[in-house]
This record gives C-alpha cells, sequence and structure tokens, in this order.
C-alpha cells in the first residue's frame, strides 16, 4: 500500500487531497465533516483509509475549501457539493481502474453526501448524519432514557443516588424531558430525505449510540428504516477499538458488495 498527495481545483481554489492506494476497482471517497482536516480526529480517517487500502480498495480523502491545506471561502457542509464533486472526478482521474465508487461521511459530511443527492457515487454509507439546526436543541427523549438507563446500571451512580449526591431537581428534570414527545423533523432532516430520495444505489446508516448526533438522528429518522445499523457504546468518532472495528467492517462490506 502506497500514499500519494495530491492537487485538484474546485471553482478556482486549490484543493488537497490524499490518496491511499490499491488495487480493486471499487473505491472510497471518505469526506470529511466539521472543519477538520482530511486525516480526521485523532488521525481515524487517516487510519480507517490505510487499513482499507491493505484490504486492496483505494481512498480518497480531501480538505473542502478553506479548512487545512485547501485554498477557498469556509461556506461549511451546506455548500459543499462542488468540493465533493470536485474530489470525486480527482479521484477518478487518479484511479482511472476504478469503476465504482462508495462516498462515507460522518456527522456533517453524510449530511452534506445527502444534499449533494450523491451524484456520481455508487453507493454511501453515512455515519451520525447531522440533523440539528440550532446548537442548542434539545437531546432527543430517546438520548435522555439511554443516559438514565446507563446510569441505573452503575452501582456507582446508584450509590451517589442513595446518599444524596445526586440532584433530585435535575433527576426529575431529567425524566421529565424523558417523557416528552419526539420532535418534529427539522428543515434539514427533510430537505436531506427529499434529495437522496431518488438515489438508485445502496445506502446504509451507521449509528454510534452513545453520540448525541447519532441519538438525534434516530429520532428525527423514520425508526423504521431497515438501513439503519447501530454500534453499542460507540461515541462519534467511533475511537473505541471495538467501535474502530466495526466501523472498518460496515465500510469493507459495503466496498465488496
Amino acid at each position: 500500500m502506497s500514499r500519494r498527495h495530491l492537487t485538484f481545483t474546485c471553482e478556482g481554489s486549490q484543493l488537497f487531497g490524499t490518496l491511499d492506494e490499491g488495487e480493486a476497482g471499487t473505491g472510497l471517497l471518505l469526506v470529511t465533516g466539521g472543519n477538520e482536516i482530511r486525516s480526521g480526529a485523532w488521525a481515524g480517517q487517516a487510519q480507517l483509509a490505510a487499513r482499507l487500502a491493505g484490504e486492496g480498495y483505494p481512498v480518497f480523502r480531501f480538505d473542502r475549501r478553506g479548512v487545512g491545506d485547501s485554498e477557498g471561502p469556509n461556506g461549511g457542509f451546506r455548500s459543499s457539493g462542488p468540493d465533493i464533486a470536485a474530489a470525486l472526478t480527482a479521484f477518478r482521474n487518479a484511479c482511472p481502474n476504478l469503476t465504482r465508487v462508495v462516498g462515507f461521511g460522518n456527522c456533517d459530511a453524510a449530511s452534506a453526501l445527502m444534499l449533494a443527492k450523491a451524484e456520481g457515487l455508487d453507493a454511501l454509507v453515512l455515519s451520525n448524519p447531522w440533523t440539528i439546526e440550532t446548537e442548542d436543541a434539545a437531546a432527543p427523549p430517546e438520548a435522555v432514557r439511554d443516559h438514565y438507563k446507563r446510569r441505573l446500571s452503575d452501582p456507582a451512580a446508584i450509590k451517589r443516588l442513595l446518599t444524596g449526591k445526586v440532584s433530585l431537581k435535575k433527576l426529575v428534570g431529567g425524566l421529565r424531558d424523558a417523557m416528552r414527545p419526539a420532535p418534529e423533523p427539522t428543515t434539514l432532516t427533510t430537505d436531506m430525505a427529499a434529495e437522496i430520495e431518488g438515489f438508485s444505489g445502496p445506502i446504509v446508516f451507521l449509528v454510534a449510540e452513545r453520540d448525541r448526533t447519532g441519538q438525534v438522528f434516530l429520532s428525527a429518522w423514520p425508526k423504521d428504516d431497515p438501513r439503519i445499523r447501530r454500534c453499542a457504546d460507540a461515541t462519534h468518532s467511533y475511537v473505541e477499538a471495538g467501535a474502530r472495528d466495526w466501523l472498518a467492517g460496515q465500510v469493507l462490506e459495503m466496498l465488496r458488495s
């Protein structure tokens, strides 16, 4: 496996990408969420790319405009459709043997792929899609119930409650929140669903069950969607050893299918 860096343009700005090479005709376009650079949190994306390339699959990741090494204005995930399209073109140019490309993104990178209608891609792995309109949005009732379920199964937490070290006012407020009805889907959620509706390729939604973003997505998305897969005890970036293995396995399954 070899890794090389390259540049490409998007609407007049120079962007930087990294290609982990592989011989397979199927590759992964890895879209970075938030303002993270293409290596990802704790180099998680670089490690995932190396792991997949070790299995023979080329992986291309990049810094969108205004992030990391790339030039241009940072317009956020909602305006990153052209960046994704330019990166896909650069990926195909660098690997002319590609016949199939899977798009992968975590958090608002997953949302960006959906808003861009996944144009030019053949399959999608969408992890913890961002569906929150405002940063101060309340945690969904499912997340609050999950929190208290975990706390009540922890002997140390029970001891704190019985010895008066837990605020009863806060506890009552939390239980009240757990009984609230689920909020209505946000405009962002409905836009994402509408844009991806016409996509004909396979899609899986990955959710880290200890991640608030993933929990909010579950509360906003149809609960009977068979494409949703959950990773118990995983946090947002899948930093836990078992969660890293689970994530890699899910992506490999889509690459191999």
